[in-house]
């Protein structure tokens, strides 16, 4: 029997797959992305961006090893972005590369939700 964070290892090593490994760094929760986020894989990452506890919550996506995002993507941020700044807390993204880099300029989403280069940059800004 395996825990979450296995299945999650595993399946990130398949083509098209996608895992989000949840941690907390001083109040922050860091949510590290990797794979592609698609229609088909986007279901975990709105999960993992729902609040976990009530009121503001602060959160970091780290976007660095994210190899391809559709608009399927840009809708789960869209949406936790709203539901974090309604609820007083925030969304940030990390280290988008990329394809994802792209989608985020295409659509102007690096404009409505703060973008960082780097995953310390987001933790201390």
């Amino acid at each position: 029997m395996t825990d979450g964070r296995e299945k999650h290892s595993e399946r990130a090593g398949l083509p098209g797959r996608l895992s989000v490994d949840a941690t907390v760094s001083d109040g922050i929760r860091v949510l590290t992305v990797a794979g592609e986020i698609d229609y088909d894989t986007c279901e975990e990452l709105q999960q993992n961006l729902e609040p976990s506890t009530p009121g503001p919550a602060r959160v970091v996506v780290d976007m660095h090893q994210v190899t391809f995002m559709d608009s399927s993507g840009i809708n789960v941020l869209l949406a936790a972005y709203r539901t974090h700044s309604t609820a007083g807390g925030w969304l940030r993204l990390a280290g988008p590369t990329g394809a994802a880099k792209r989608a985020l300029q295409l659509v102007g989403l690096d404009t409505v939700i703060d973008c960082y280069e780097t995953l310390d940059q987001a933790l201390n800004a």
